[in-house]
C-alpha cells in the first residue's frame, strides 16, 4: 500500500523534514515539495519567507504559423487559425491576416491583441496619409517603416511578429518584422512556432517564375507543414 492509499488510521509518515499526510490524498505532496525546492533555488535550508530567485517550470509557449511569398506579379500570404493560451487552445478560428491598406495585408504571430491592435493603428495612420496626399496608393515600404518604428519604440514589449505583403507601383514586396523592430525584405519568409517546418517547404519548392496557382499551392503546403509539426499551429488553414 503506497503513501497515497494508506489507511486513515495509520500514523502519519515523516520523510526527513517533509510531512507526508496519511490517508488517501490528492494533495500531490511530492510534486509540491519538488516545486518548493525549485523555487528556493534547490536549497532546502533556504527560508521560505525570504525571496530567492529560483526556477519554476513554465508552460510551453506555442503559437502560430504565418508565411508570405512573392510570385511573378503578386504576393501570397497564408496563416493558420489556432490561438493558444499557454498549452491550451483558446480559439480555433482566430483571424491572423490583418488589413493594412487596399493593396497591403499583414500576417501576425505573437500575442493576438498586440498583433490586432498594432495593425489597426498602422492601417488608420496609412488611411490618414492617403487622405493627406491626394488619395495616392500606399507603398509597402511605408507600412513597413511605420510598423517597425512603433515596435522599436516599445522595445519588444509589444509581442507582434509580422509578415507584411503587398503590391505597389514598385511591384510585389514581402517583409518580415520582428517584435523588437528589426526587418528584412525577402522573396519568401515564415514566422511563428511552426516557421521551421514551413520554411523547409519554401526552400524546397520556391522559384522566381512561379504562377499564381503554383504559389497558392506552395503556401498551402507550407501552412499544413507547420500545422502537422507544431502543436501550437493548426485548426483551419
Amino acid at each position: 500500500m503506497s503513501e497515497f492509499t494508506s489507511s486513515p488510521g495509520q500514523d502519519a509518515m515523516m520523510n526527513g523534514n517533509a510531512y507526508v499526510p496519511s490517508g488517501f490524498s490528492f494533495e500531490n505532496v511530492h510534486r509540491n515539495a519538488m516545486l518548493e525546492s525549485m523555487a528556493r533555488n534547490n536549497d532546502p535550508s533556504a527560508d521560505a519567507s525570504v525571496s530567492n530567485p529560483g526556477y519554476l517550470p513554465q508552460a510551453t509557449k506555442t503559437g502560430t504559423t504565418i508565411v508570405g511569398m512573392t510570385f511573378k506579379g503578386g504576393v501570397v500570404l497564408g496563416a493558420d487559425t489556432r490561438a493558444t493560451s499557454g498549452s491550451e487552445v483558446a480559439d480555433k478560428n482566430c483571424e491572423k491576416i490583418h488589413y493594412i491598406a487596399p493593396n497591403i495585408y499583414c500576417c501576425g504571430a505573437g500575442t493576438a491583441a498586440d498583433t490586432e491592435k498594432t495593425t489597426e493603428l498602422i492601417s488608420s495612420q496609412l488611411e490618414l496619409l492617403r487622405m493627406n496626399t491626394g488619395g495616392s496608393q500606399s507603398r509597402v515600404v511605408t507600412a513597413c517603416t511605420m510598423l517597425k518604428r512603433m515596435l522599436f519604440r516599445y522595445q519588444g514589449h509589444v509581442s507582434a511578429a509580422l509578415v507584411l505583403g503587398g503590391c505597389d507601383v514598385n511591384g510585389p514586396h514581402v517583409y518580415q518584422i520582428y517584435p523588437h523592430g528589426s526587418t528584412g525584405k525577402l522573396p519568401y519568409t515564415t514566422m511563428g512556432s511552426g516557421s521551421l517546418a514551413a520554411m523547409s517547404v519554401f526552400e524546397t519548392g520556391w522559384s522566381e517564375d512561379m504562377s499564381e496557382e503554383e504559389a497558392v499551392a506552395l503556401v498551402k503546403r507550407a501552412i499544413m507543414a507547420g500545422g502537422w509539426n507544431d502543436f501550437g499551429s493548426g485548426s483551419n488553414f
